[in-house]
């Protein structure tokens, strides 16, 4: 039986483009957007015996697609102790043994998002000081920026790590004087160890239990689809169940497989292949409505908290880090990606690795020729230098960025550690739009508290989302909310290559939308903070509604 036509009206609909002034109603039929106007027109489209619903002259707009997220850790993320607003290792410390005597038969404690601002001045995270809280299990904590790991001597010993354990390309096992661990993971030594440890460890049920999470975490906040920027085998597989057994996922995702520097070519380019392999059997047995492997995601470098970015001139410490990914490598392979029709997501924090980034695309267009839709995309891009501003925008590649990142309670390290003019620098939102380089918005969650508004109130305000009494950091940035909605809706859509179905409220566009409590363009942004979606509808229908 066909669903009736549904009209909503009384609203301010902002139908994703910047450019167009908001309509008053939409009407949905069959999970699409039948028609968006003046009420008058959409009754007339709409035709007899359509429902209508009132929304009290509540902002409307699509459906919000995450630009850049972790789906299973986020989900994993939400059960771990929460280490973001702790000031102090002593703080850890304590929630840490309060952790542990709530579950005293848990095999791990498990942790995230510590900050670097709670060490001394010289001070890096050590085995010992968690050993002081938790001993007899595995201490697992991911740094707020997921690219270190701090580990108890139980966790080094339940990954393996030992004086003999090698440093894998790109990362690095802290050691003392000694050459014992310290308990200290950065980078690919976190990614191989830690988290191949806690594959091993993870079950099928954990990994379903966790998307779930997430599903619902997302759609309380407006989200209607997402880009995961960190997918491997268990997660495909764990996205795949949850299609085979329900037809369907909560709301689409794009896939970036991640990409390990091996150091050896013909691994990576046949991992490469793999990748496509899998891209395609997804294709043939499931389309691509539902869940896609767009692309893949090469880490490029390191974070500029941690000092792995890799920038044009040296830390405030003197360190001058290389990227993770080496030219001759990275070129090669982003080659070989792009042949396969592969989207490139590439991970570039400091203003070198956004360089290197810019050098894979062009060996791409060098070596493939010219693509109508190729659309590589650069992340994060939190220190960049005008002069890649400008080859980006003449490349047409999209800068994927994330307002949450630069919440002034979480820049201090980050300023100190460069230590010059470049702290008052990052995040060139303003110069990306003077530029006309493509936008796309997103939050990088777990990396980031994954709600939309408090990501928007940033975005409008350059202000902090955590603590009020900041200041805003440069606020001659910041969007307004036309240019942030967009960026974050139908800027997304097109980063993903979605913008054909996806991103706005037009005729024939699948009807993920979303009702929200407070008014962007009206009401003060700091109404935002705390809110979430009132309604969120995923191809016509209810996906989230407020109790």
């Amino acid at each position: 039986m066909t669903s009736p036509t549904t009209i909503y009206r009384n609203a301010t609909v902002f139908t994703g483009d910047a450019g167009v002034a908001p309509r008053e109603s939409f009407a949905v039929h069959g999970g699409r957007i039948l028609a968006s106007g003046d009420l008058a027109s959409v009754r007339l489209a709409a035709g007899p015996g359509a429902v209508e619903v009132d929304l009290g002259g509540a902002l409307v707009t699509p459906g919000i697609i995450e630009g850049h997220a972790h789906l299973t850790m986020l989900g994993e993320a939400l059960a771990k102790v929460q280490l973001r607003d702790a000031k102090t290792v002593a703080e850890v410390q304590d929630r840490l043994r309060a952790a542990r005597a709530a579950q005293p038969d848990g095999q791990h404690v498990l942790g995230v998002s510590w900050m670097f601002d709670i060490f001394a001045e010289g001070e890096r995270p050590t085995a010992a000081m968690l050993d002081a809280a938790v001993s007899d299990v595995p201490v697992i904590l991911d740094a707020n920026d997921l690219h270190s790991v701090w580990a108890n001597t139980a966790a080094l010993e339940a990954m393996g790590i030992t004086r003999d354990t090698p440093d894998p390309v790109g990362g690095e096992i802290v050691r003392d004087a000694n050459g014992d661990a310290t308990g200290f993971l950065i980078e690919t030594a976190a990614v191989k160890y830690a988290w191949g440890h806690l594959e091993r460890v993870t079950t099928d049920d954990d990994r379903d239990r966790y998307l779930s999470a997430t599903f619902d975490a997302y759609l309380a906040t407006g989200v209607t689809g997402a880009t995961d920027m960190a997918m491997n085998g268990s997660d495909i597989a764990a996205l795949r169940r949850r299609l085979e057994r329900d037809g369907r996922l909560p709301f689409t995702v794009d896939a970036h497989w991640l990409l390990t520097a091996s150091g050896d070519l013909e691994t990576d380019l046949a991992e490469v292949a793999e990748v496509a392999r899998i891209r395609d059997e997804i294709a043939e047995q499931h389309g691509d409505r539902w869940l896609r492997i767009a692309g893949v995601k090469f880490i490029v470098d390191g974070v500029i908290d941690a000092c792995t970015a890799t920038m044009r001139a040296p830390y405030a410490d003197g360190s001058e880090p290389g990227p993770i990914w080496e030219r001759e490598f990275a070129l090669p392979v982003a080659v070989a990606a792009d042949a396969a029709d592969l989207q490139l997501a590439l991970h570039a924090i400091g203003d070198e690795a956004s360089t290197i980034a810019l050098d894979m695309v062009q060996e791409c267009i060098r070596v493939n020729g010219p693509k109508a839709d190729r659309r590589p995309r650069v992340e994060h891009l939190e220190s960049v230098a005008d002069d890649t501003i400008a080859r980006m925008a003449a490349l047409g590649v999209t800068a994927s960025m994330q307002p949450v990142h630069c919440d002034p309670a979480v820049l201090d390290n980050w300023q100190a550690v460069l230590g010059d003019e470049r702290a008052e620098t990052g995040f060139p939102w303003h110069k990306f739009r003077a530029a006309g380089v493509p936008l796309a918005l997103g939050t990088d969650a777990p990396t980031a508290p994954h709600f939309v508004p408090d990501n928007l109130f940033i975005a409008l305000t350059a202000k902090s989302a955590l603590d009020p009494s900041r200041d805003a950091y440069h606020p001659e940035r910041v969007f307004t909310p036309e240019q942030a909605l967009e960026a974050l809706t139908l800027g997304t859509a097109r980063a993903s290559r979605r913008d054909h179905e996806a991103g706005r409220i037009a005729s024939g566009y699948r009807a993920n939308v979303v009702v929200w409590d407070v008014d962007a363009f009206t009401d003060a942004p700091e109404r935002l903070l705390g809110t979430a979606a009132a309604l969120t509808l995923v191809d016509g229908e209810v996906a989230y509604r407020r109790a």
